[in-house]
């Protein structure tokens, strides 16, 4: 029923997954390796036509420039304004919502729960004309509040499933030994089933920081300018109306990218634990 492990195959087949792992791996790579060097091109590269060729000089200027003439600096910080308050408001949101769904049996239970999930389903594009107008009507449109908001009440769905379904494979005799002692529902959630949850959150927190600070559509249509857009709007500012300045575009969206893979690699302990707890009995 299920694959058989690659250890187990046959020499060729082995043989044959490498090479196509390796295949895929530098397909993967290329477009990256293509803006990281682009990023290091001098401008008289891309005017004289080399646009994948080696830089015919290494322009670590781009990097400089880009913060000297283009409010770079203000997009990364608006792109923390909306993602922090977003990773905390949706994950704390969802650790309540999920102990509720996956601890306490009620009518409807099961129907709340799939309220949550279904509006991962919906396709974001529909939304895009209602959100605006809902947005407008709030006075919210064009702000760091707005988008935060939004990315708040869209994020929490997912992470409502990834917390409940976390929380009901924990063991439900921790909580009701607790119930025996007397402990109260919000002790028993805060000191009970919270410690229990740092891989869990960890995990999300992780997953919810990259999905939002790589927003790039709800970004173009909820803010307009240089004091409310995150960098990724922003990287778009870069280009002229008539000349693009792909070098300066390639260097932003190296440093653009810096941020969500720093935190990967310092929460990668805690990101893998929260994704394999529970795999193994």
């Amino acid at each position: 029923m299920f694959p058989r492990p690659i250890q187990q195959l046959p020499a060729p087949a082995r043989a044959l997954y490498k090479a196509a792992l390796s295949v895929a791996l530098v397909l993967w790579l290329l477009p990256l390796l293509g803006v990281a060097l682009t990023s290091l091109r001098p401008s008289s590269d891309l005017a004289s036509g080399n646009y994948f060729g080696m830089p015919s000089a290494i322009a670590f200027q781009n990097y400089v420039t880009i913060f000297q003439n283009s409010p770079i600096a203000a997009y990364i910080l608006n792109s923390f304004k909306v993602t922090i308050p977003t990773v905390i408001g949706a994950v704390a949101l969802s650790c309540m919502t999920g102990f509720a769904l996956a601890i306490y049996k009620f009518r409807s239970n099961l129907l709340v729960f799939f309220l949550f999930v279904a509006g991962n389903f919906v396709p974001f594009q529909i939304l895009m004309v209602p959100v605006r107008d809902l947005t407008l009507q709030m006075g919210l449109y064009d702000t760091i509040t707005g988008l935060a908001l939004f990315h708040i009440a869209f994020q929490t769905g997912f992470c409502t499933l990834f917390m409940r379904n976390f929380i009901k494979a924990l063991p439900y005799e921790l909580i009701e030994a607790a119930r025996v002692e007397g402990v109260s529902e919000v002790k028993i959630f805060w000191y009970v089933v919270m410690p229990l949850m740092r891989p869990a959150i960890a995990a999300l927190s992780v997953l919810i920081f990259t999905f939002i600070w790589n927003d790039y559509f709800w970004a173009m249509v909820l803010t307009t300018g240089a004091d409310t857009q995150p960098v990724t709007a922003g990287l778009n500012s870069l280009n002229g109306q008539w000349i693009a300045a792909w070098h300066l575009v390639s260097a932003g969206s190296i440093i653009a990218a810096l941020p969500p893979v720093l935190m990967f690699f310092l929460m990668q302990k805690h990101f893998i634990a929260g994704l394999t707890l529970g795999a193994v009995k």
